[in-house]
Formats: structure tokens, sequence, C-alpha cells
């Protein structure tokens, strides 16, 4: 262990020597520093944004003057989506799934405003972030550092006398591991910073942020076995340096915009207009309540007769209209919540596929960890939209609820020609007030931490293919030493 500490001791001061990798971490430092002001700076702005934005629109609503029920089901509202607590950390899918739903009688809207959409394609490429300094900058770094530990040492003929003072090559091969790891734990404190302070800005978020560090703790400590390894088996620096970049470049880069890819194409999402157009299609074969001759709400129609025990729809004590319009939510409405099922089926899929494919690249793995443990992954967007289409759902009702009770069957068949019959369908602002207003709960970090496991599985995993890369790599120096 004395000798373990001593090498590692001597490789930290070679580093401190070298003015490349003094810049190279002085700049990693900076860049997450930034990421992690900036990112927190945005986050909060945004967060009082939205909550201010949402109270605007429901104070909004609640003081419209006093109008005809379906006049406020046409108004509508607008559901905006919570910032999470550690969405400062890693953003997620939370730039190209859009905040804003637009709620209103009869149609299920898309959400909208994502910053990817709104700005410039180098948003797509990733924005910088904590997590995404993590995930993609700290590996690259670490290999520039990490490519010559071992293969520095073999090409200076060093390997045989530090094996004639007693060093095995457990002791060599731990020791530079000690010394990368020390620099991943450095190039960590940032972003551990960062999500310190959401923990204390959220004590409930404490044990999740922990969760969420120790990935990529493990994901960096993979790159750290990983690059020791690979420089104790490559013959020359060189030649390490240029693995270790292919290996990057397809580990970070290529595998999860492939997978992506892929995903997308194995399980492709209907767009928006196809769906448009099969609700469309399926509401006229349902029925169409604009229809007197429409066979479900004829049936309708003497259904509601026959509860009622009259002849006619005048004779009924509430008003026809304001019950068609109820019954054609219903209908509407269970075929947006088919379609969105569908929907969210095959989004869930590609992200189960992107999941699985973890286990081609440790930066997949560490990327759905983040994700999930900050809730800015699709499943908590999906929530969102299910959450705002309920509350849709329930608002209109009350309102319909409100024209088959509180405007006269009369005056509502009149008021396009009488002044007076419409200033009497024109209920009480008060009305409005007593509408509920949308909220979402964010899930327990106790279900985020569940969902995380597999993705820590796959962490686990590339930290045992490590291990034994670097096992093979102690018998290589062995053969060497001897």
């Amino acid at each position: 262990m004395t000798q373990m500490i001593a090498i590692a001791a001597a490789e930290l001061r070679l580093m401190l020597r070298s003015r490349l990798a003094l810049i190279g971490l002085a700049a990693l430092l900076l860049l997450s520093g930034i990421a992690a002001v900036t990112s927190a700076v945005q986050t909060a702005s945004a967060s009082a944004t939205r909550a201010a934005a949402q109270a605007a629109t429901d104070e909004q609503f609640k003081t419209q003057p006093s109008r005809h029920p379906h006049r406020m089901v046409h108004y509508g509202t607008y559901a905006l989506r919570p910032v999470g607590p550690l969405a400062a950390f890693d953003p997620g899918v939370d730039s190209f799934t859009g905040t804003v739903l637009f709620l209103e009688g009869h149609r299920q809207n898309s959400a909208t405003f994502g910053a990817a959409r709104e700005s410039s394609d180098l948003v797509r490429f990733g924005q910088l972030t904590p997590a995404f300094v993590l995930q993609t900058l700290a590996p690259l770094l670490l290999v520039f550092l990490g490519f010559a530990t071992v293969a520095r040492e073999r090409e200076r003929g060093s390997l045989r006398a530090l094996s004639a003072h007693g060093a095995s090559a457990a002791s060599i091969l731990g020791g530079k591991v000690l010394a990368l790891g020390g620099v991943a734990l450095l190039a960590m404190a940032p972003a551990l910073m960062a999500l310190a302070w959401a923990a204390l800005r959220h004590p409930g978020e404490g044990g999740i942020a922990t969760l969420i560090a120790l990935a990529y703790g493990v994901y960096l400590l993979v790159w750290v076995i990983g690059i020791t390894a690979i420089s104790a088996l490559a013959r020359t620096s060189q030649g390490a340096l240029v693995t270790l970049l292919a290996i990057w470049a397809i580990v970070v880069v290529l595998v999860p915009r492939a997978a992506a890819g892929w995903a997308g194409v194995a399980e492709p999402l209907p767009s928006r207009v196809d769906t448009e157009f099969a609700i469309a299609a399926d509401l006229r074969r349902m029925g169409d309540s604009h229809n007197p001759d429409d066979p479900h709400f004829a049936a309708f129609k003497q259904r509601i007769l026959k509860q009622y025990g009259v002849a006619t729809v005048d004779e009924l004590p509430v008003n026809y209209r304001g019950l068609v319009g109820a019954e054609g939510e219903r209908l509407t409405s269970e075929l947006f919540a088919l379609y969105a099922a569908r929907a969210d089926a095959i989004q869930l899929g590609q992200s189960a596929r992107l999941e699985t494919l973890g286990v081609l690249s440790p930066a997949l793995a560490v990327r759905r960890a983040s994700m999930v443990g900050a809730a800015t992954d699709v499943a908590t967007h999906l929530a969102f939209m299910n959450r705002a289409e309920a509350y849709r759902y329930q608002l209109i009702q009350r309102l319909n609820g409100l024209q088959v009770t509180q405007v006269s069957s009369a005056d509502d068949r009149a008021r396009s020609r009488d002044p007076l019959a419409d200033q009497r369908t024109r209920i009480s602002a008060d009305f409005w007030k007593t509408m509920p207003q949308f909220q979402l709960a964010p899930s327990a970090p106790a279900t985020r931490a569940a969902a995380m496991l597999p993705a820590m599985a796959l962490l686990a995993f590339w930290l045992a293919i490590g291990v034994g890369l670097l096992w093979l790599a102690r018998r290589n120096l062995d053969q060497t030493a001897a």
C-alpha cells in the first residue's frame, strides 16, 4: 500500500509539472464552474417564470367576466410544467419536449416552448450543464492526462527499475489509478457542489442527489481504470492515445447518437398531423354531436329522455345542449387517452431500448441514471402531459356541467337571435373562481431511486469490465517485468 501511494504521489507531481495538464484541468474546472452557475441561475429563473406565469394564467381565468360556460370551454387556460429540484444539474429532455400546454375543449394540444426548438442547432448538440461536462468533457481530459501513465514507464524502461525496487505490477497500476482518480474527483468538484447546493435547497432530494453523484463517480472510475489498463497494454504512448481517443469518440459521441436514431427507427412515433387525422376519422365513426341524425347521439338522446321520464328535450329539467357537450367531450377524451397511451408506450419503449443499449456505452447508462434522478426524463414529461390532460378533462366537464344546470335550455336556443336571452345565458363570474387550479407534484425520490437501479447495474457491469481489463494489464506487466 505504501508503494502504491508513493507511485500515485510521483504521478501527481509529474502532472503538476506539466503545463498542458494544468491548463487542461483548469479549463475543465472553469467550464464546470461556469456550467454549474449558469445552469443554476437559468433554472431558478425558469422556475420563477413558470410559477409566475401559471399564477397569472390562473388569475386571468378566474377574473373573466360573466360569460356563457361554453365560451369558457373555448377560452381555455394553460398548464406549465414545474422545474424539477435537480434540473439545474441535468435538464435532460426538458429542452426538447416543451414546457407549456394550452388546455381547451375538444382538443388535446402539444407542449410548446422547448429551448432546442426556439434556439440554434448548438443547443441540440448539448447544453453546457454540469451533467454534460461530466459525461462528455471530463473523460476526454482524463484520456489526455492518463494515456501515458504506464506506457511512458515502458518507453523509458523504468518499469524494470520499479520492479527491482520491489514494486509489484498491482502496486504500479494501483498507484496510477489513484493518481488519475484524484484528478477525476477534482474534476467532479464543481458538479458535486452544484448537487449539494440543490440538495440543501430541497432537503428531501439529498438522497437522490447522493445517488446521482455515485453514478457519476462510478462512471469516471470506469474511465480511470480503463485508461490506466489500456496505457499498460499499449506498446507506445502514441498507440494508447489513439486507442483511447477512438474509444471516447465511439462511446461518448457515436453510440449515444446512433442509439437514439436506431430507437426512433425501430419504434417510430407517428407525427402529430397523422395522429390528428386518425382521431378525426375515429370521431366521425363514433358520433357527431352537431349531426341530429347521428346514430350515437340519437341513442344518447333517447337514453336521456328515458332517464328523466319526458318525451322531448324541451321538457327536460336541465339543458340538453350542455349534456350533449359533456357527452361529446367524453368521446373525444376517450380517443385522446387511447392515442396518448399508444404514443406513451412508443416513447417509453424507445427509452427502454436506449437503456438496454447501455451495455454498449457507459455514457448511455450514466445519462439515463442522471435524467431519472433529476426528474428530467421522458417518463416525467409524459406524467406531466397525462396530468394536464386529466385536469383539462375535469375542467371542461365542470364547465359543461354549469351549462347543464345554470343555463336555461330555452335561453340557450334563443341566444343567437335574442339579446336578452343571450344576457341570461351568461352566468356569474363567481363560478370561474370555483374551478380547480393545475398542480403537478414531483415524483417521490424513492420512486426515482428505484427507477435508477437498472442504469446503476449497467454502470456496475462496466466497472467489472474495467476491473477485468486492469487484471489483464497486471498480468501483462508481470510478464514484462519477468
